[in-house]
């Protein structure tokens, strides 16, 4: 059986679930307590868990991910809630330094199960320092699994999985999209991460996103298919580690590649990929991967220079027609 309900409403049935089943797992953040969560995912849990499980922390980030990272440490498991992942720069030596280091730097001995989750990207007329991506500044580092969708279902079973992973699992979520609404199964499921998610078939064209660039990707493969283009549609879910295979096998039947990234162009994700598709798949490219980022710049306030910033349906569908070598 499945419903529809939202994508705080997905995460927050995780964190009950996970919380419930386990009295290692605990939730610390800005306002996650009193205020029930700054985009209410945490609506109630403090009345069913109690303040030592549901704990507000001052507006310190660095300070309470090293919290985090200790009851890690020393066998609970935390989920650290940022108001934004803009805010979490000041937590990333805890992150980069000491999560992600744990396992190799004690030989195994210890290990450092914490969840890192929060919004990234762009919300609007946020400016330059509320509007970033920091999935590939995460993923660079070895130790760190990242997690970046927006999907309900997804985003519960991601979540779930991630809780229970014994590694430090940075999640990227979407302040504009926590009202997405999905079908979500009932009951106990898990999402593996790692797998990627075909989310539309096709045969001429593969078109890679994630978070919330997916729908900005598939509302561009629908105009694309009345114009008679075939548009594959990969949504990664999971950043590191990356599903190659997924978008190789879809590479090898379509022959072309965009990847759409709100990110930044330089040594971001799109580049990745488009490197291990080179790497992998070289002898199936009949056109270069394409990509379609963010501008390579800060993101101004102006509405115009909010919708020329970021990638749209009509950039996707210029690429596309760019590797389609066909005239637009």
């Amino acid at each position: 059986m499945s419903r529809i309900i939202n994508l705080r409403e997905a995460l927050r049935e995780a964190l009950q679930e996970e919380m419930r089943r386990d009295e290692d797992v605990f939730l610390m953040g800005e306002e996650v307590a009193l205020y029930n969560g700054a985009y209410k995912v945490s609506k109630g849990m403090l009345d069913e868990f109690g303040a030592k499980r549901v704990i507000d922390t001052p507006i310190a980030e660095l300070g309470f991910a090293g919290i985090g990272v200790g009851a890690a440490m020393n066998g609970l498991r935390p989920v650290v809630e940022f108001m934004t992942w803009n805010f979490a720069v000041l937590a990333f030596d805890q992150i980069v330094n000491n999560a992600a280091k744990t396992l190799s730097q004690s030989a195994g001995q210890y290990k450092c199960p914490i969840v890192f989750r929060g919004p990234s990207g762009s919300a609007g007329q946020l400016a330059q320092q509320h509007s970033q991506t920091f999935e590939s500044w995460l993923a660079n580092c070895p130790g760190l699994k990242v997690i970046s969708c927006i999907d309900p279902a997804d985003a519960k079973g991601l979540l779930k999985s991630a809780i229970r992973d014994d590694d430090p699992i940075c999640m990227m979520e979407s302040e504009a999209l926590y009202g997405l609404k999905g079908e979500v199964p009932e009951g106990e499921y898990l999402v593996p991460i790692g797998k990627a998610a075909i989310r539309k078939e096709g045969t001429d064209v593969t078109l890679v996103s994630f978070n919330k660039m997916i729908e900005v990707t598939k509302k561009a493969a629908i105009e694309l298919e009345k114009e008679g283009i075939s548009a594959e549609v990969i949504d990664l879910r999971t950043i590191r580690p990356l599903d190659h295979e997924t978008l190789v096998t879809s590479l090898k039947k379509t022959n072309r590649m965009v990847v759409i990234d709100e990110s930044w162009p330089f040594a971001g994700v799109s580049a990745e990929i488009a490197y291990e598709m080179q790497k992998y798949a070289f002898d199936y490219l009949d056109a270069p991967v394409t990509r379609v980022n963010a501008a390579d710049t800060s993101l101004g306030y102006a509405p115009t220079l909010v919708e020329e910033y970021l990638p749209n349906p009509s950039k996707v569908i210029k690429a596309v027609k760019e590797v389609l070598y066909v005239g637009s």
